[in-house]
């Protein structure tokens, strides 16, 4: 393990973990804030021209596979890469599918959205693994601060990269954007290589028993076995042999994942042997992972929903719209401090709110966002364009309800999860947020702008959908806060 104090007090190995991530997310939200936009757009303009509900159903299943893949992602890290390969591997992947995208065809853009979740899904559960990794159990709090500087890096990745993307996507040409994060995610990923040496033994996977080497054995050989069956796949779609109906395999993806969720939390309350109190738990996590699968169906309309607001209907004064997908992040890094000091200053004075009211005033900000656009909508109804100023608004709500769910969400799995089941419960909250994306962009689908020319009203009336669905959701979650506190014992 790597001890040099060389990037603020930390390990050197943070600051290569820092700038690989912030590459890497840079080229995730460079490349979200054009993919709808690129894909409704008409082919006269250089886009794809697909309707509304294609391109919502291919967004929503683009964002889902991302969170859904980094299970097995990290599965083949512990048990074949090792947390180091795991991420030079997904940094390769990452880089060849943008590349792919930069491509103008049709079939190298699917292809490389392909490549972007395969690689995603090996990237991104394991360099926050990694970062772990650098520090020994007992720096609990150095480990903590780490963490810190790493979100950072996160939040400079994705604010810095819409500016760049989305002048070069919406003002030159939608691949040369696309190809932009391409060379974002190349240079995170030489720079990890370079760097790497810094990160000493972390995510080394150390000499295998032979029973060990013939798991992995097997494990590759079934790996391998997959990647053919899919590349078999690709080549007959390509070919035109076989289709996929977009909407109708987003509808299916969605009620399979609840039904999974569903399965899964029912399999672990009556046959695994828990406790009283861990059944209880357990339980507590079940109305949690609902809970966040309706927050960020409508938290990840920022990419969706309010994209297309701000590119159709709002007066930009002549700024691309994709600009406006930094402003979340810039909220994030202006308001997490301001929030996480205000959490404490309340527990000092026995005032903190409990973790289900905090997951609640998730909803409630959530709602009042999408109250926000019902204002907007008006001004669209009346015949004009309002101006970015309401989606200022809504994304500063959404921020402050995002930062009272997710990292007390996340907070609270870990601690209510019984030990043996810490790991699959992880993979739970993150499925929860894959059927959330997905919802998001079926939801994008009903913003249609042939009916919402013909009747404006149209979409007052989806913001209203949403503004009511979150806050009396919230609110029950509310009332229900003090059961639900039962539920989950002294753990706060």
């Amino acid at each position: 393990m790597n001890s040099d104090k060389t990037f603020f007090g930390h390990p050197r190995g943070l600051a290569t973990l820092f700038f690989t991530e912030m590459w890497e997310r840079f080229s995730y939200y460079g490349m979200r804030a054009l993919l709808l936009l690129f894909m409704v757009t008409s082919v006269e303009k250089g886009g794809m021209g697909l309707d509304d509900k294609t391109g919502g159903a291919v967004y929503g299943l683009y964002t889902m596979f991302v969170y859904l893949l980094s299970l097995p992602g990290g599965w083949l890290a512990d048990k074949v890469f090792g947390l180091r390969n795991a991420v030079f591997y997904g940094g390769c992947i990452i880089t060849l599918g943008h590349l792919c995208l930069a491509i103008p065809s049709t079939e190298t853009f699917f292809l490389g959205l392909l490549l972007i979740v395969i690689g995603t899904g090996l990237l991104k559960p394991n360099i926050s693994s990694l970062v772990g990794a650098l520090y020994s159990k007992d720096e609990s709090a150095r480990r903590d601060a780490g963490f810190s500087i790493f979100y950072m890096g996160i939040n400079i990745g994705a604010t810095i990269s819409p500016f760049i993307t989305g002048y070069l996507g919406q003002k030159v040409d939608w691949h040369l954007g696309f190809g932009a994060a391409g060379v974002g995610m190349a240079l995170g990923t030489v720079q990890y290589v370079l760097t790497a040496r810094h990160l000493g033994q972390a995510g080394i996977l150390p000499e295998p028993t032979l029973r060990e080497a013939k798991t992995r054995r097997n494990i590759l050989y079934g790996m391998w076995a997959v990647i053919a069956l899919l590349a078999v796949y690709v080549f007959l779609l390509f070919n035109h042999t076989l289709s996929i109906d977009p909407i109708a395999f987003a509808n299916a993806a969605r009620f399979m994942l609840l039904a999974c969720a569903i399965v899964y939390f029912a399999v672990v309350l009556i046959f695994e042997k828990l406790e009283p109190e861990e059944r209880k738990r357990v339980t507590a996590i079940g109305i949690f992972f609902f809970v966040s699968a309706l927050f960020y169906a409508g938290f990840e309309q920022q990419g969706s929903t309010l994209n297309l607001f701000a590119e159709r209907y709002t007066n930009m004064f002549g700024i691309p719209s994709a600009f406006f997908q930094s402003v979340p992040t810039i909220y994030v890094v202006m308001f997490v401090p301001v929030v996480a000091w205000l959490w404490q200053w309340l527990a000092k004075r026995k005032l903190d709110p409990s973790i289900p009211a905090k997951l609640s005033f998730g909803l409630i900000f959530m709602g009042l966002g999408f109250a926000v656009m019902i204002g907007a909508s008006y001004v669209v109804v009346a015949g004009d364009k309002p101006w970015p100023t309401w989606l200022a608004v809504t994304y500063l709500l959404h921020t402050f309800g995002e930062i009272c769910l997710y990292p007390i969400g996340l907070s609270a799995v870990t601690k209510l999860a019984p030990q043996r089941l810490v790991g699959q419960m992880m993979g739970v909250w993150f499925m929860s947020l894959a059927l959330g994306n997905l919802n998001a962009g079926i939801i994008s689908g009903e913003f249609d702008e042939k009916t919402i020319l013909q009747n404006p009203s149209v979409m007052v009336d989806l913001f209203a959908l949403m503004t009511k669905v979150m806050i009396i959701c919230g609110l029950i979650v509310l009332l229900l806060s003090k059961p639900i506190r039962k539920l989950i014992g002294n753990v706060q």
